[in-house]
């Protein structure tokens, strides 16, 4: 840990007094924990936080997916609000998740995240009984700023607690975030009929998990609140000002000069729109060439539960590698082969098609990689994380909708799969740039 604090310091010294009034806050809790007699024990709490946060970062989304047309029917829904719907994830993400930093800052992360899993616990408790479709979006936007506040904190904790292992423990958080994006997506539709048939009980089955994963987070909140305030002290008769202070001097940083930030809020972005319209729209993709109800909900599940493996060993793989282009590449060239395949053949080779479009969905733990990587230092991660998911998910907010707009007015899929695949050719150029082996500070500093 010491030359990652020595690098956070360094990195203190390029940040306006903001940017460094909500670093040090980010790390307060975690590393007054580090240095204390519980560290074992806060350790294996923030895992298994980690681990049970991860798992719920999309049953909220993929559970509707693969319920979407009843809830169509049910709320009476066009095809146009539809597309609103599964374009709601990101506008959430984008508006909520910048806000991150600063609560950060003002509660700490572990309060922050403890608090988003009981958003979201609450989100999709209610949302399925809120009444009408205007309910049923306050509920579920409910649920999404949960998520969206812990998306941006996750790279942030594993970059304080593991900064050795940010790429095994990124894999492990992404491949927990694969196996809770896929599971929904497999059995909310049997569990649905199980219980009756009914939808609305199918979609407030899943705020179980977030009832779990808020139990890590108490005790660290805890002792957070109890560590956090004498650290957090100067002591006055050391004669010296507090490094915040001494740091004021410094030129600031602004994680907007950097051209390696834009492009990996840009790639961060184009992965989401495919990753959303994905988790949206290919169920009905599915059904609407024939496929049943079920099946299709497997094939969403085969999709997502390829980033299960995929984003343990990608992270793994990008981590040793100077120049993480050639792996944006390969999963480009994925994605492009299931959308022809899905535009071809949709009924025939649906197995296929899903599991190429899985294998490129794993764009999105190669983005989490990346931005523990492009900064030096747990306070630049959480800049560059704030930005690029705000960012990102702001960018991909028309990709949903203007799919169900297609979907509506040309009366098939051609079109709509034809912009999916389009969107990957500037998704690869924008990640090849962001793969590049420089960082931020160093970009905003030079400019």
């Amino acid at each position: 840990m010491a030359s990652e604090e020595s690098r956070t310091v360094d990195t203190r010294t390029a940040m306006s007094p903001t940017e460094r009034d909500t670093s040090a806050a980010v790390g307060a809790t975690e590393t007054t924990l580090e240095k204390g007699p519980t560290h074992t024990w806060a350790t294996r709490l923030v895992v298994a936080g980690i681990v049970l946060s991860a798992v719920n970062l999309r049953p909220a989304i993929t559970s509707l997916g693969a319920l979407l047309e009843e809830v169509r029917d049910g709320l009476g829904m066009s095809g146009s609000v539809a597309g609103l719907l599964t374009s709601v994830p990101p506008l959430c993400f984008a508006v909520f998740g910048v806000t991150a930093p600063r609560l950060a800052r003002r509660f700490g992360p572990a309060a922050v995240v403890c608090a988003g899993m009981a958003a979201i616990f609450t989100g999709l408790l209610i949302r399925p009984y809120a009444g009408g479709t205007a309910g049923f979006l306050a509920a579920s936007a409910l649920a999404l700023m949960g998520i969206a506040v812990s998306n941006v904190l996750m790279p942030v904790i594993v970059k304080r607690w593991f900064p050795d292992r940010v790429g095994s423990m990124t894999g492990l958080y992404s491949m927990v975030l694969a196996l809770g994006t896929s599971l929904p997506a497999a059995v909310t539709v049997p569990l649905t009929h199980a219980m009756g048939g009914n939808w609305k009980p199918g979609l407030a089955v899943w705020a179980a998990l977030a009832a779990v994963a808020v139990l890590p987070w108490v005790p660290l909140l805890r002792a957070g609140r109890e560590r956090s305030v004498p650290a957090a002290r100067p002591a006055p008769a050391s004669g010296h000002a507090p490094a915040s202070a001494r740091a004021g001097e410094q030129p600031p940083l602004r994680i907007t000069r950097s051209r390696t930030a834009w492009a990996l809020a840009v790639f961060f972005g184009l992965q989401a729109t495919a990753a959303y319209i994905t988790m949206g729209w290919m169920p009905q993709i599915f059904r609407d060439a024939g496929v049943s109800a079920g099946t299709a909900g497997l094939l969403l599940a085969v999709t997502m539960v390829m980033g299960v493996p995929l984003a343990f060993v990608i992270p793994r793989i990008a981590t040793r590698l100077p120049h993480q282009g050639p792996i944006v590449l390969v999963l480009g060239v994925c994605g492009l082969a299931g959308y022809s395949g899905l535009y071809l053949a949709p009924a025939d080779g649906a197995w296929a098609w899903a599991l190429l479009l899985g294998i490129a969905n794993c764009a999105f733990p190669l983005a989490l990689t990346m931005v523990g990587m492009r900064a030096r230092s747990g306070p630049g991660v959480a800049q560059l994380s704030a930005f690029a998911q705000s960012t990102g998910y702001l960018i991909s907010i028309p990709g949903p909708l203007l799919v169900g707009v297609l979907y509506q007015h040309s009366g098939g899929w051609g079109l709509p799969i034809a912009l999916m695949a389009g969107l990957l050719v500037p998704q690869m150029a924008v990640g090849f740039l962001a793969g590049r082996d420089r960082t931020v500070e160093e970009e905003a500093a030079t400019r």
